[in-house]
C-alpha cells in the first residue's frame, strides 16, 4: 500500500509566479544570514543557543513540551524531565548529522539512520512491521497510509538519497522542499520521522552550501502554521500539484532567516554592551573566554566556567559571584546546583518572533 515510487515534480511544473517570487525572497534572506554567521567571531555561541530553540520547537510540534528554563538548566548528571531529554537527543542528532555532512559532503543513508537513532535513542531502523497510518489528530480519521513493505521503504529511501545528490537544474531550496515532503511521505521510521525530517532540511541546506552552520530553524514556523503544514503535505499526495507546498516552505525559509538576522544583530549588540560594562566595572575579570561563556550558556554554572576558562573551581565560583554582585547574572539555585542566568540573553532568545 501507499507510494511505491518517489513523486518528484517536473521542474517546469514549479516554474510559476508564486514559487519564483518565494524563491527570490528566501534566497535573499538566506544569503544575508549566511554572511552574518560567517562574520561572527564565535560561532559556537550561535549554534548552542539557537539550536536549543529549534530543538524545543521541533519537539513541540510532536507535543513534547518543555520550558526554556528546563532546557538551559539541563544537567545530564542530575534528574531531568523526559521532555528536556528529548530536546537534548535532538541536539545530539543535529550534531551527528551536521558533522558527517561537513566531513563527507554527502548525506548518506547511514547518516539519516544515525540521526534518527540519536533522536529516538534506539536502533529500530526502518519500519519492518505493517500497520503505520497517519491520522488527523483532531478527528482520528486516517489521512494517509505510507508504504508498508520493508523492501519498498528501503528502495524509496535509497532513491531519495540519490535525488538529494542529483546533478540537475533544480534549485537547492526546491530540492529541500521536495526532499522534506517525500521523506515525510515515506515515513520510514516507527518514531521520530518529524524531527529527523526537520534535521534533514538543515543537512540539505548545509550540503548545498547555502549555510555553513546548520542554523536555519524552521520548526517555529511549522509550529505556528501547523494546520497549513499538515494540509499542504497532503496536497501533492492527492493532486500531484506542488507549487503551494513549495511556496509554503520557502515562505518559512524567508521568515525564519529574517527573524534570525534580527536576532544575531541584537545578540552582537548585547555582547558588545556587556563587554564594555565588564571592562569598566570588572576589568580584572574581563576576558573574551568569560564573555563567550556568558553568551554560550544563558544558564551558566561553576563547572562551565571551570571548563571554558581553564580555572579552578574556587576561582570559577568567585568569578560568578562577582558577576552576580554587579548584576551581570542572576544567581538561582535549581535542585542542588547554582545557576547564573544571563537574563538579557535569555529574554532575547525567548522572545524571537517570526513577525517583521
Amino acid at each position: 500500500m501507499g507510494m511505491t515510487v518517489l513523486d518528484i515534480p517536473r521542474p517546469a511544473s514549479l516554474d510559476v509566479k508564486v514559487v519564483w517570487q518565494a524563491l527570490a525572497e528566501a534566497h535573499r534572506y538566506l544569503a544575508e544570514l549566511k554572511g552574518l554567521c560567517e562574520a561572527l567571531p564565535n560561532r559556537a555561541i550561535l549554534l548552542d543557543t539557537l539550536s536549543i530553540q529549534e530543538a524545543k520547537d521541533s519537539s513541540e510540534i510532536e507535543n513534547i513540551i518543555t520550558t526554556h528554563d528546563e532546557l538551559y538548566a539541563y544537567d545530564k548528571s542530575g534528574p531531568s524531565s523526559p521532555a528536556a531529554k528529548e530536546v537534548q537527543n535532538w541536539l545530539a542528532a543535529l550534531r551527528v548529522g551536521s558533522g558527517e555532512v561537513a566531513q563527507s559532503g554527502l548525506i548518506r543513508l547511514s547518516t539519516i539512520l544515525r540521526v534518527q537513532q540519536e533522536v529516538e535513542q534506539n536502533k529500530a531502523g526502518f519500519r519492518r512491521l505493517p500497520g503505520t497510518v497517519l491520522k488527523n489528530q483532531a478527528s482520528g480519521a486516517v489521512v494517509y497510509e505510507p508504504p508498508q513493505d520493508p523492501a519498498v521503504i528501503e528502495k524509496l529511501m535509497t532513491d531519495l538519497v540519490a535525488f538529494i545528490h542529483a546533478e540537475d537544474e533544480l534549485d537547492p531550496l526546491l530540492r529541500m522542499a521536495v526532499v522534506h515532503h517525500q521523506f515525510e511521505s515515506i515515513h520510514p521510521f516507527y518514531d521520530g520521522n518529524g524531527r529527523t525530517g526537520r534535521i534533514l532540511n538543515l543537512l540539505v541546506l548545509q550540503r548545498e552550501g547555502l549555510l555553513e552552520l546548520p542554523v536555519l530553524y524552521l520548526s517555529r514556523y511549522i509550529t505556528s502554521t501547523k494546520p497549513d503544514y499538515y494540509r499542504l503535505l497532503q496536497t501533492p499526495r492527492e493532486t500531484r500539484s506542488w507549487p503551494e507546498w513549495c511556496a509554503y516552505l520557502l515562505k518559512g525559509v524567508a521568515l525564519t532567516a529574517r527573524s534570525e538576522i534580527r536576532l544575531i544583530k541584537q545578540l552582537r549588540e548585547l555582547m558588545q554592551a556587556t563587554k564594555q560594562r565588564l571592562r569598566g566595572e570588572l576589568p580584572k575579570l574581563y576576558g573574551q573566554e568569560l564573555l563567550n561563556n556568558l553568551f554560550r550558556h544563558p544558564y551558566t554554572k561553576i563547572e562551565f566556567v571551570e571548563r571554558d576558562l581553564g580555572v579552578s573551581r574556587i576561582t570559577a565560583a568567585k568569578h560568578l559571584d562577582a558577576l552576580a554582585q554587579h548584576g551581570f547574572v542572576e544567581k538561582q539555585k535549581i535542585g542542588r546546583t547554582n545557576f547564573y542566568i544571563n537574563r538579557p540573553l535569555f529574554t532575547l532568545l525567548t522572545s524571537i518572533s517570526l513577525n517583521a
